[in-house]
């Protein structure tokens, strides 16, 4: 099916929208085995914010061209493809890498001329759809439309020129930094990388780039000269955050994107009404959806889908991830709650923690109390129950009111298969228990301290099953050997 994009003013209604994603590159500066691209911003790879990005612009098809480590690269590409919903990944390579302009041509066969290409980066990650959109619309279908920025120090970018003194002149050409002139230098309106072109004029323009230049390689940026000779309008599209142009070719500049972007995505959330006790220790690496009054401690983490609620209240050095956390629950220190596909559910009014840790498939329900150094894993706790202390409850179903105690566990795999147990609500279980699954324990039973259940036990029975205890008067301990 062929996509279009409307923007605002309806000017591209019905043309298709082909994003080209440069993704060849060594990243030599990264210092890593792992390609460029494929490293991490905010828990996703750059290539994947990219490719969300195409996707929000309704792109008819996204050509990643790959080169180096293409392999990794274009199996990361399948696997993001089916998270990116409807959009179609096409893979070109480019071997060997011999400019920007050459790794475009690579894309020249699978691109249609009914289409206008938006040209990006892999390793750009935080360009704003909205941008685009702007960018898009500006291009028209019929003109070659450049994203420019005004950078205070605009070393190793490609420089605007523009015809005559005048700022707002006609853009005339882009002088790459080490082709430039002094006098060009000086200019501070750079070319972002990014770009929107009709694509059969963009197929005419590669064709007649050379690589007659200070790099010797095939310059994307000559396009333009092409365009202006050919009597084809040049148009920039001015923004001022940088933070959407910006690249990454090395492990500082990464990790400097890393705290700009988790910094944006604290401030929109405090707008939101959420309080982050310090913006600067807040990272989400993923969709985080807060209520209202939610509050959230210093060196918190959430990862994948997390959905907090109102009131919810986070404590300092939490890991949370896809899970949903209902109104009124307190999340103390240090608790990581990890619902990987099954999910994670923590009940309205619930206390969690501090050092707890819940596993997949953890569903607690309203008013249930885990305390610290408790496990939860594929378990269902009905409302008011409580472990507090030093538990594991792995593949059970737990009712209303039950009280788990400290060192009790359920004994859940057989070395082999794994087994449910049933504790029904009003249980009592005392400290250091096994229960041995498959068993069910009666509604309003007790379980003594120190005992191993291996069979089902009655309603409102007292269940104990240990050793008697001996006690042996006047007993020696034993006694070390003298050296010989």
């Amino acid at each position: 099916m062929t996509s279009g994009i409307q923007t605002q003013g309806g000017a591209l209604e019905g043309i298709p929208i082909d994003v080209v994603i440069m993704a060849a590159g060594k990243g030599t500066r990264m210092k890593s085995r792992l390609p460029k691209v494929l490293h991490p911003l905010a828990g996703r790879t750059l290539l994947r914010h990219v490719l969300d990005t195409a996707q929000a612009l309704q792109a008819r098809q996204a050509v990643v061209i790959t080169g180096h480590g293409a392999i990794e690269v274009e199996a990361a590409c399948a696997m993001d493809s089916v998270a990116t919903g409807q959009l179609a990944i096409n893979f070109v390579r480019q071997e060997p890498q011999l400019g920007t302009g050459h790794a475009v041509q690579q894309a020249v066969p699978v691109l249609a001329d009914d289409g206008v290409v938006v040209v990006l980066s892999g390793d750009v990650p935080l360009t704003q759809a909205d941008t685009l959109f702007h960018l898009i619309k500006a291009c028209a279908g019929k003109s070659l439309a450049l994203l420019t920025l005004e950078m205070p120090d605009p070393s190793g970018y490609g420089r605007i020129v523009r015809s005559g003194a005048a700022a707002g002149g006609a853009v005339q050409a882009i002088v790459e930094h080490k082709d430039a002139t002094a006098a060009q230098r000086d200019i501070t309106e750079i070319y972002s990388g990014i770009m929107a072109v009709p694509a059969a004029q963009l197929k005419l323009w590669l064709a007649r780039l050379d690589n007659q230049n200070a790099q010797s390689e095939f310059y994307l940026t000559d396009i333009v000269k092409f365009a202006v000779a050919d009597g084809v309008r040049v148009v920039a599209h001015k923004i001022d955050d940088a933070l959407q142009v910006a690249g990454v070719n090395s492990p500082v500049q990464l990790a400097q994107l890393e705290r700009a972007y988790q910094l944006q995505q604290a401030h929109r959330w405090m707008e939101e009404g959420v309080r982050l006790a310090d913006p600067a220790r807040f990272d989400v690496r993923g969709d985080l959806l807060c209520a209202r009054d939610v509050s959230i401690d210093v060196n918190c983490v959430f990862e994948g889908q997390v959905n907090l609620g109102e009131g919810v209240s986070i404590g300092a050095n939490c890991v949370i991830a896809n899970a949903v956390i209902e109104a009124g629950a307190v999340i103390h220190p240090f608790t990581h709650i990890d619902g990987e596909k099954l999910g994670v559910t923590v009940g309205s009014g619930a206390l969690i923690g501090p050092f707890a840790r819940l596993r997949p498939g953890a569903r607690l329900g309203a008013d249930v109390h885990i305390g610290n150094f408790v496990e939860v894993k594929n378990s269902t706790l009905a409302r008011g129950a409580k472990a507090n202390h030093l538990a594991y409850l792995g593949d059970a179903i737990v009712g209303e009111r039950v009280n788990f105690g400290a060192g009790s566990i359920t004994a859940n795999y057989d070395g082999a298969n794994k087994h449910r147990t049933e504790i029904e609500a009003d249980v009592h279980v005392g400290s250091n228990c096994v229960l041995v699954a498959p068993v069910t324990i009666g509604a309003g039973g007790t379980v003594g301290g120190g005992s191993t259940i291996t069979k089902s036990t009655p309603a409102g029975a007292l269940s104990v099953a240990r050793g008697k205890q001996v006690s042996i008067a006047n007993w020696s301990r034993p006694q070390k050997l003298p050296k010989a």
